[in-house]
């Protein structure tokens, strides 16, 4: 995998406990620079410029601030520091609560995250605590709710959600009706079930509530709601069950009811008709994505009525809100950007549109999740533009849900790191790049967070990413991959993996110092944070993919970094993208010194043999591939062999037949790529190699079985390994790939093998003694011997064009040789590396009385020593020093040789000159 996508909410209770928070380091936050930093004397500021710098920092970072001298802990202690505190974003447990008990005796505005917050909120000196808000409340208690209301009787607004908070009951909401009587705001999601007497209390106790919602619900007693006379706005979305007439009955009579929400709920046509043209005050009825309402609707539904507005899927949402905010005119756009601009006629209207960005961003963050396919055009048609839209709000939790809608909306399979490129090019078209990457520059750590989430997703689209990269997104991510909150850093990784799939994107997060940051993130978050090291592991290893990011991240420390993680993570996702890493670090072969410098980082090479046997797949596939890749360096290959790697690699090779063709070409080419080493070959073939190589020769996928054919032509060079080839039915498998393979790689390496099993006595694998089954093996040896120098002969004359042969005959000009040779020649071919004893081997070939095995022979040779090869100096000079240009010479003037052998024996002599020539200039 070259990306990652999130779809789900990115907090969780086990993050949050890890998080040890502060703001980020964004270079483009708007924050002092590291010039102005060095010439300030930080005494000398105005008190209230130095409590406005406070005011950027978060609790813990204003306690240490706090801490450094006299006058920046009076100005640290400053009332208006601690009247509010977003808390989801740190470890914040009992112990952190007391230590800020002190400083919170003005608080008036709280958001937590989880239920371990929650029990902490006791223990802070906050009575005059105004509003509450929190995050992931699913286990959050009875017990702990009402201990949180007894202790806070001057609370205004209670809000828990949008996760369901499945252990509250409506014990506790009679308990916070009996001690907030001051509550205007209840929002709770989730509730299983809220009775009519937890209603009632709510609706004698509560006199001054404005705002209710009760969403998620299993069952809300729809009559015991029409005793809250005092609310102006309800919200029942997603809640089942409920008594759809005698609802609409109840709450048409709301003496204050303004706003109604409706939405994802079975509510009929005949209730929504109800509730719109009855109610006497209410101006907004919000019933998106309603199925039994959508199903009734006819085209004479009314959606504007005596100043009130219906909200559907259907109708114009911006048109409808704009109605209630500004004049309707031909040149004017109608939406909720008019107001946030003052354009309102009536002021009192505010409050409206408050709730209204609420409402619109609870609905579209929960579709987001659910992505119902019956809501495919309204993402594109209105949805999209709506939620970047709310980008704009002027209310942190609405933008942070907008953020994460975005970043969830846009995906299609999470596993697979698919997105929808339609919806993520509708975000780009409307300017949703720029807004996402402006809230990415707050200094808000949630808003960053979810900015950076939603960025990473978008980038998995490559015209997104180019937009991302071109508007200055890579260095606002590399600024907040610094942060030392945890969340925000890894949500900014997330983004650099995406962008890193981009070629063209590489080499700009080097630039913007990304390599070290990522390198940092890993030494910073190593334990037990697997989220942050999976992406920043999964960045490095596109960028190791490139040829000077991969020295970068070399001489950065990466190697040390991600063979760390190698041997000591446990979480597969990180394991497979550090071996994934390591692999495209040894890839360059030539290019650099990585390939060495990986075998040199001690533990490297165990290591991968060890993740060769994990339960997980991926990270079986890339610690194979990481080998493959490392067994190009002679000394890696006897490294890996002393790490125990060919016992794994044979052992893999056995086992992956039903796995991933990636995972069975991997396994194969780590074999293939030991078996060059001859000490290797033998051990392979001892350990049971042979076998699982021909059953991944025989496979239909053209990768797999050509990397099979390579392992199998350098284990057949030794005779005993040949036998076992003979012995376990691989010469059918190889004749048929001989034939029949698309690649010609395969076809001339199972050529080759095949000429290797039969170039010598086919008597040295029969079995020994004149028994009749010995003589009947014989036998059919021989019938499969003549078949493949069939196959061999047939696969050498289809590189043959008659006029080309012919004209090298006569003449043997460089035009005529070159006509052949360019013909014949395989580019991929250039790339395979001979010993001295395979050169001999070859040379000696020439000699045999089998016409095929010669022009086989020639065949490959001519393959071996055509100019532009990566391997062609090595070749012609083991050919000078085998004493070759005197057979070739032979091969190429006797008579009874076939054409072939013939031409592409002066091919190589041609070859050898040019060379020769070439060294002696």
């Amino acid at each position: 995998m070259t990306r990652r996508v999130r779809r789900k909410l990115a907090h969780s209770k086990e993050k949050n406990k890890e998080i040890v928070g502060s703001d980020s380091e964004n270079p483009d936050d708007g924050c002092l620079r590291s010039s102005t930093i060095c010439d300030l004397d930080w005494m000398a500021l105005p008190d209230d410029t130095a409590i406005q710098l406070f005011s950027y920092l978060n609790y813990r970072d204003r306690a240490s601030l706090s801490a450094t001298c006299r006058t920046f802990r009076l100005l640290g202690s400053s009332p208006c520091l601690w009247d509010s505190l977003d808390l989801r974003y740190h470890k914040f447990d009992i112990a952190a609560a007391r230590l800020l008990s002190s400083r919170s005796k003005n608080l008036r505005k709280l958001r937590f995250l989880g239920a371990e917050s929650a029990d902490a909120i006791i223990s802070l000196e906050a009575r005059d605590l105004r509003e509450i808000s929190g995050d992931f409340c699913r286990d959050i208690t009875d017990a702990t709710l009402s201990m949180i209301a007894a202790r806070h009787e001057m609370l205004e607004c209670l809000q828990l959600g949008p996760d369901v908070c499945e252990r509250i009951t409506s014990f506790a909401i009679r308990v916070i009706a009996l001690c907030c009587p001051k509550l205007k705001r209840l929002q709770i999601s989730g509730v299983k079930e809220v009775t009519g007497e937890a209603i009632n209390a709510l609706a004698k106790h509560c006199r001054q509530l404005l705002e209710v919602a009760f969403m998620e619900s299993n069952s809300v007693d729809e009559l015991a709601l029409g005793n809250l006379t005092s609310v102006q706005f309800l919200s029942l979305a997603g809640t089942k069950n409920l008594k759809w007439n005698s609802a609409s009955c109840v709450w048409s009579k709301l003496p204050k009811l303004v706003g109604l929400d409706v939405s994802r709920t079975d509510i009929t046509f005949s209730s929504v008709m109800r509730l719109f043209l009855s109610s006497q005050y209410l101006k907004v009825l919000v019933a998106l994505n309603c199925p039994v309402f959508e199903a009734e609707v006819d085209n004479h539904m009314i959606y504007n009525h005596k100043g009130k507005i219906l909200l559907t899927v259907f109708n114009d949402i911006f048109k409808a809100v704009g109605s209630l905010f500004v004049d309707i005119t031909e040149n004017e756009s109608n939406n909720l950007s008019y107001w946030r601009k003052g354009k309102s006629i009536d002021r009192s209207m505010d409050v409206i549109a408050t709730w209204i960005e609420w409402v619109f961003s609870h609905f579209l963050l929960r579709i987001a999740e659910n992505n119902p396919k019956e809501l495919d055009a309204f993402w594109i048609k209105q949805g999209a533009a709506l939620v970047l839209d709310l980008l704009q709000s002027s209310q942190e939790d609405v933008q942070e849900r907008a953020a994460n809608s975005i970043a969830t909306f846009v995906v299609i399979d999470d596993e697979n790191a698919t997105v929808d490129s339609q919806r993520a090019e509708v975000v780009m078209q409307n300017g949703g790049i720029q807004l996402l990457l402006d809230l990415a520059r707050s200094c808000r750590e949630g808003m960053q967070s979810e900015a950076a989430k939603a960025i990473a997703n978008l980038s998995v689209d490559s015209k997104v990413a180019k937009a991302v990269a071109d508007i200055g997104g890579i260095n606002i991510l590399v600024g907040l991959a610094r942060s030392v909150n945890r969340l925000v850093a890894e949500e900014a990784a997330g983004g650099l993996w995406n962008l890193s799939v981009g070629e063209e994107h590489k080499g700009a997060i080097a630039e913007a110092g990304g390599i070290k940051v990522l390198i940092d993130l890993i030494y910073k978050w190593h334990a037990g944070n697997d989220g942050v090291l999976e992406r920043a592991a999964g960045a490095l290893a596109n960028l190791a993919a490139d040829d000077s990011c991969s020295m970068e991240v070399a001489v950065a420390g990466g190697v040390h970094a991600l063979v760390m993680l190698a041997r000591s993570c446990k979480f597969e996702g990180v394991q497979e993208q550090a071996a994934r890493a390591l692999a495209n670090l040894a890839a360059h072969g030539d290019n650099n010194n990585d390939n060495a410098a990986v075998r040199r980082e001690a533990g490297a090479l165990e290591a991968l043999v060890q993740l060769t046997s994990s339960q997980h797949e991926g990270v079986r596939q890339e610690a194979a591939g990481a080998l493959w890749n490392l067994s190009f360096d002679d000394k890696n290959r006897e490294a890996i062999a002393a790490a125990g790697g060919i016992t794994a690699l044979v052992s893999l090779a056995q086992s992956c037949s039903n796995s991933s063709r990636s995972l069975q070409e991997r396994a194969a080419g780590a074999l293939w790529g030991l078996s060059v080493s001859e000490a290797n070959s033998i051990a392979i073939g001892q350990e049971g190699g042979v076998a699982p190589l021909i059953v991944l020769a025989c496979s239909d996928i053209a990768d797999v079985h050509e990397t099979a054919a390579g392992a199998l032509w350098n284990l057949a060079f030794y005779p005993t390994n040949a036998v076992r080839i003979v012995e376990g039915g691989g010469v059918p498998a190889l004749i048929h790939l001989c034939s029949s393979s698309v690649s010609k790689m395969a076809r001339l390496m199972a050529a080759l093998a095949l000429a290797y099993v039969f170039d010598q006595r086919t008597e040295e694998f029969a079995p020994g003694g004149p028994s009749s089954e010995g003589t009947s093996k014989t036998m059919n040896l021989d019938e499969i011997k003549k078949v493949a120098l069939k196959k061999i002969e047939a696969f050498v004359l289809s590189f043959s064009v008659p006029q080309n042969f012919a004209a090298a005959m006569v003449s043997s000009s460089p035009k005529a040789l070159g006509q052949v040779a360019e013909a014949v020649r395989i580019p991929e071919a250039g790339h395979l590396r001979c010993s001295a004893a395979e050169i001999g081997r070859f040379v000696a070939m020439l000699r045999n009385p089998s016409s095929i095995l010669k022009a086989c022979s020639a065949f490959a040779l001519l393959q071996f020593t055509i100019p532009g090869g990566r391997h062609t100096l090595h070749h012609t000079s083991l050919l000078q020093n085998a004493g070759a240009p005197r057979v070739l010479r032979a091969a190429a003037a006797a008579t009874t040789a076939p054409v072939e052998a013939k031409v592409f024996a002066k091919i190589i002599l041609r070859n050898l000159e040019h060379h020769h020539l070439e060294a002696l200039n």
